[in-house]
């Protein structure tokens, strides 16, 4: 079936070409609108409906009318002489708070973005008075707005609603000041945009510059960019189609994180693709080019295969997992990587075709077989000293691995104290609980589904204002609908803090428990409530999705290697890989930064791609290692002239996909995840690929591949003359000396 798809696309190259031109593009500009269509702005949408803060989002939902998407900001008034508000200055402040409830807030547009293309978030906020200071110094205003705090056109329609606040009570002498998600999250955006813009620019010259050096061609350069643009538009109205029919909902930050994986393996595909294609060339130099596509896109096909379906079965495996974020990335993430697979096996195969040999234009290269290079050299390295190499990998992973050794998970959110959100906040904080913009709520219904009397809760309210960590309390209030009352707690402590989920999971969720009255039920809800019952969750699916995917990237590796032995191998190495991430990480963050730990969510993103995509470079050095195993001479023989054939796509590959991962660093809070990610992918791709696997391989020899052994029935072929013309990364196709030995 592969070398059917291939084939079809090398003979009708100019029009797959324009069909995935079309198809692209056409997704591309439709992606923004589909994408607004299937996110979801609470996290705790994604809890279970079993967890206590997600049946408290339902009552809040149901019965008192707080939208799904519902994101709150507090906004600070004070006098701008620091004089404590009079009563005057109270009217004043009301009354522009129910000026600005009644103005619609417009969503910015740019003078060339089409309307019908772009996510309207223009909407009229719920404004209305929260609480004055105790020495009146400042009175906080509670804004209402909808949407995903984390997306750029909320955020925009913030920028709007804050600069309209501000010339409103500029007017009358008041400064103000704006905390919560959204303010925070866009105070960060701003900070950081010119980072974020570089670090893109960075990783496009990494990807041009690497391919520059290495085929010296302008358009092999800039080829895999294009390519990936429009494979990766398809997927993401791929994803969100999917989305759509399945009833799926995405977190906000899944298209970002689908466009890093897809930039990221795709350029690692058609890399393979392009290495592959000037080695044939170079060695048949008399093939046409068209068949030299065809033949080239079939054999590295299959490889690609495996090394995609890996990355869709470990994904796909999140399909199990309990907390909805999990469950919708892991579809998401897998319909995407099918998308850039039929891509390589498609629209790469028809490029190649219908650029042929001016693909390497305007290098020489083609012309001649390069003498040894760099890779040559250290292929015969692999293969002269196999075990002191092992040896050394296996060290330095166990080393690295050696500092999850204490490990810790880390809960909080990641918080930027320097933006004008957190000035607010700790402004608040010195008057008032640290909870005050945050409060933690506990929402109360009749267990017969009847009404109730907002007296009878008083005696809970009672216990929980003498309850360890409440600074204060509200009354109880009723619903519209008498069904439901809720009752407001301002926690002492930060409600992202690790203080304030203690408190929550602990005495206050004990408080409800002891004193909610009979023939009713409560349920505690909040930010800090949603984060515990979170970690409850992700501490299952940790449980359930790690063996799950190991399991099914083995039977791939079976069904691909058809060998017992080589998959054990395999996953034993990139098992090392992910103990030694993991354990940089620790070392660096929780030990060497003082952080409280590591991200929660870490092992789990660890796991899924650096155990899944680097996966991908010990299938392509495996296969090429089975591949030589079948040509005549020693087994170490072959090991060299795999490592000196691989090594220079899989490094430049992996330098590819970890300079993608290490843009992450360019958002905030996602420092943990950028680091361990580049880490991974670098020696799953220098380390594993290019020595653990080759150096085993090379002990092994043919034994690597029981019960079935590659045999070598006739005598070794001469070696190629050499040519004149050094080249760095390849070397010229020579059998290994003999003194290498065979298994």
């Amino acid at each position: 079936m592969i070398r059917a798809l291939t084939g079809f696309s090398t003979r009708h190259a100019w029009k797959v070409i324009a069909l995935w031109a079309v198809v692209g593009i056409g997704l591309a500009v439709l992606s923004p609108m589909l994408m607004s269509r299937v996110t979801q702005s609470q996290t705790g949408e994604f809890l279970p409906r079993s967890y206590d803060s997600a049946a408290a989002l339902r009552i809040a939902e149901q019965d008192f009318g707080v939208k799904p998407d519902a994101t709150t900001v507090t906004v600070l008034v004070a006098r701008t002489d620091g004089k404590p508000l009079t009563a005057g200055d109270q009217q004043q402040i009301e009354a522009g708070a129910g000026k600005l409830a009644e103005r619609r807030v417009v969503m910015p547009r740019k003078p060339d973005e089409p309307a019908a293309l772009v996510p309207d978030h223009s909407q009229t906020p719920r404004v209305a008075p929260a609480t004055m200071a105790p020495d009146r110094t400042f009175e906080l205003l509670t804004v209402e707005m909808t949407g995903n705090s984390s997306d750029e056109g909320v955020q925009s329609v913030f920028r709007v609603f804050r600069d309209q606040a501000r010339a409103q009570f500029d007017g009358i002498g008041m400064r103000t000041g704006f905390t919560g998600n959204l303010a925070e999250a866009s105070d960060t955006t701003d900070a950081n945009r010119s980072t974020a813009l570089l670090g893109h620019a960075l990783l496009t010259g990494l990807i041009v510059l690497l391919n520059v050096l290495v085929f010296r061609s302008a358009l092999a350069a800039l080829l895999p960019l294009l390519a990936v643009a429009m494979v990766g538009g398809a997927a993401g109205g791929a994803v969100a189609g999917a989305a759509s029919l399945t009833g799926l909902k995405l977190d906000a930050s899944t298209p970002g994180l689908i466009n890093v994986v897809l930039l990221g393996i795709g350029v690692d595909y058609l890399l393979f693709l392009l290495f592959r294609f000037r080695e044939q060339l170079r060695a048949r130099p008399e093939q046409n080019a068209r068949q030299a596509a065809a033949e080239v896109s079939a054999k590295v096909g299959t490889a690609i295969t495996c090394a995609a379906l890996t990355i869709v079965a470990a994904f796909a495996t999140l399909g199990v997992a309990s907390f909805g974020q999990f469950r919708s990335l892991g579809p998401a993430v897998a319909v995407s990587v099918l998308v850039m697979l039929l891509g390589s096996l498609t629209l790469m195969p028809a490029l190649l075709a219908a650029c042929g040999r001016a693909m390497f234009w305007p290098s020489r290269s083609l012309r001649r077989v390069p003498r040894p290079g760099v890779a040559a050299r250290f292929g015969d390295l692999v293969a002269r000293r196999p075990l002191a190499l092992l040896l050394g990998s296996v060290v330095l992973l166990g080393t690295l691995a050696a500092g999850t050794v204490g490990l810790k998970m880390d809960y909080s959110q990641p918080d930027d104290t320097t933006t004008a959100a957190a000035a607010t906040a700790a402004e608040i904080s010195r008057a008032l609980p640290a909870g005050v913009s945050d409060p933690t709520t506990v929402y109360m219904v009749a267990k017969d589904g009847g009404t109730l009397d907002a007296k009878r809760f008083d005696g809970l309210a009672g216990e929980l204002k003498n309850t360890e960590g409440v600074g204060q309390v509200g009354r109880p209030v009723l619903a519209d609908n008498h069904r439901a009352a809720r009752i407001d707690l301002f926690l002492n402590a930060d409600t992202q803090s690790q203080r304030a989920r203690d408190l929550v999971s602990g005495p206050v969720r004990a408080a409800v428990a002891a004193h909610t009255p009979a023939g009713t039920e409560a349920h505690v809800g909040g930010n800090a409530a949603i984060v515990v019952d979170i970690s409850t969750a992700v501490d299952r699916d940790l449980r359930v999705v790690f063996p799950v995917a190991a399991g099914l990237i083995a039977l791939i590796l079976l069904l691909l290697l058809r060998s017992l032995l080589a998959p054990v191998a395999l996953l034993l190495s990139v098992g090392l890989g992910f103990a030694a991430t993991l354990g940089a990480a620790t070392l660096l963050f929780q030990h060497g930064l003082d952080r409280p730990g590591v991200s929660f969510t870490l092992p789990l993103v660890l796991f899924l791609f650096v155990v899944a995509i680097g996966t991908d470079y010990n299938i392509l050095i495996t296969d090429r290692i089975r591949e030589e195993m079948h040509r005549p001479g020693p087994a170490r023989t072959a090991v060299a002239r795999a490592v000196r054939h691989t090594a220079p796509a899989v490094a430049t590959a992996g330098l590819v996909l970890a300079g993608s991962f290490a843009t992450l660093a360019t958002t905030p809070g996602s420092e943990q995840v950028a680091f361990s990610l580049t880490l991974g992918i670098l020696l799953s791709a220098l380390v594993l690929s290019l020595i653990t696997v080759p150096a085993l391989a090379a002990l092994l020899g043919r034994a690597l591949w029981w019960p079935l052994r590659p045999t070598s029935p006739t005598p070794p072929t001469p070696p190629a003359t050499p040519g004149t013309e050094a080249h760095p990364f390849v070397a010229a196709p020579r059998p290994a000396p003999d003194h290498l030995g065979a298994r």
